[in-house]
Parts: structure tokens; C-alpha cells; sequence
């Protein structure tokens, strides 16, 4: 029986929120293992001087945990 757990993550980029959700999701593959999907959860942008400067995204990570041997 597998049991599936989720983390919450925001990444960011200066180039645009495909840029935002690829960093969140390389970081995310870096500490969790057995990666099955990812939800993006919101967009959002920073705006400084009339320009958008920061693109942001929050992800749903989402993973199988490992069985534990008995």
C-alpha cells in the first residue's frame, strides 16, 4: 500500500513563472525522493517602478513515502 505525502514550496524567478515552477521543482527533487506530481497552487508577481521584476509560485509537491523495513 503506498501512502503519498505533500510539501508546500514558493520559488521564485526574474524570468517568468515557467522559469519559478522548473527552480521550485529541481530544488524539491534535491531533498524529497519519489516525486509523483507537483500542483501549482498560485501565482503571483512583484512589481517594482511600473515593471514586474519577480514572477512567484507556490507549489504543491507531491511524493510517495518510503516503507520502512519491519
Amino acid at each position: 500500500m503506498a501512502i503519498a505525502s505533500v510539501s508546500t514550496i514558493t520559488s521564485s524567478s526574474p524570468l517568468g513563472w515557467q522559469d519559478a515552477i522548473e527552480r521550485g521543482f529541481e530544488r524539491a527533487k534535491k531533498t524529497l525522493r519519489n516525486i509523483t506530481g507537483l500542483q501549482v497552487v498560485e501565482e503571483k508577481a512583484r512589481v517594482e517602478d511600473g515593471r514586474i521584476t519577480e514572477f512567484l509560485v507556490t507549489l504543491r509537491i507531491i511524493f510517495v513515502l518510503e516503507d520502512q523495513a519491519k
